[in-house]
């Protein structure tokens, strides 16, 4: 499946983005628990990520795994610079707890691409500065939604999580490199929380149910009704 399909229907417009998702509010209790936890730095995230991986051997790789670490590079950017933005519109910590969650994100895809001596396509890039024109497009689409309200800006950060997830998924399937499926297995745990967060944060803030729009109904129910995840990769963003 390519890639940018799963952003597709985001960038039909405001109906579809109204839809979006966002994190447990069935788990409120779980989700402020978890969220206790600081996110670590960008640079003692990759120290670790990079003690961890060197005990994995390295192998040539697919054009297919090639394609996904780029990607999932900037996209795990498009997620901390969409929740940058959004806090400094909104003022909301989950909105800046979650960008620095992602921002270690970043780093242990980081890691895979220098294990593997690949190109960063984030290097040179400010915040809202893709090198993917369909990531480039998407992140002014979810701003330009975010900025309508706190309800949308939440629904924004639901969708990124939820596609997220979906690339993710759709990543571990396809490879059988186990430094890629371990960072790609603790970015997906990140990911859940970080869904469960905004479900939560979108009930608590505005009394709104959130509506899956990318998961199916069983799948974003099993993930709502499941605790949070510890692990590297798997914190949440406080509220």
């Amino acid at each position: 499946m390519n890639r940018y399909t799963l952003f597709r229907p985001l960038l039909l417009g405001a109906v579809v983005l109204a839809m979006i998702l966002v994190g447990g509010a069935q788990q409120p209790a779980a989700a402020a628990a978890a969220a206790s936890a600081s996110p670590a730095t960008i640079t003692s995230d990759q120290a670790a990520w990079s003690s961890i991986l060197s005990q994995i051997p390295t192998s040539a790789l697919s054009a297919a795994e090639i394609e996904g670490l780029l990607y999932m590079r900037e996209e795990e950017k498009l997620a901390h610079d969409v929740y940058l933005t959004l806090y400094e519109k909104w003022r909301l910590p989950i909105f800046q707890n979650i960008s620095s969650s992602e921002a270690t994100h970043m780093a242990a895809v980081k890691t895979l691409l220098a294990r593997y001596s690949l190109p960063d396509p984030v290097a040179g890039k400010g915040v809202g500065q893709f090198t993917n024109a369909t990531l480039q497009g998407l992140y002014d689409q979810l701003i330009q939604q975010g900025s309508q309200s706190l309800a949308h800006a939440l629904r924004v950060g639901g969708a990124i999580e939820e596609i997220d997830i979906l690339d993710l998924q759709e990543h571990i399937a396809h490879t059988d490199h186990k430094d890629i499926q371990t960072v790609y297995e603790n970015l997906l745990k990140g990911s859940r929380n970080h869904l469960r967060s905004f479900v939560s944060t979108l009930q608590t803030q505005t009394g709104e149910t959130y509506q899956p729009q990318y998961l199916s109904h069983a799948a974003y129910e099993a993930i709502i009704n499941s605790p949070m995840e510890g692990g590297r990769g798997g914190r949440s963003g406080r509220r």
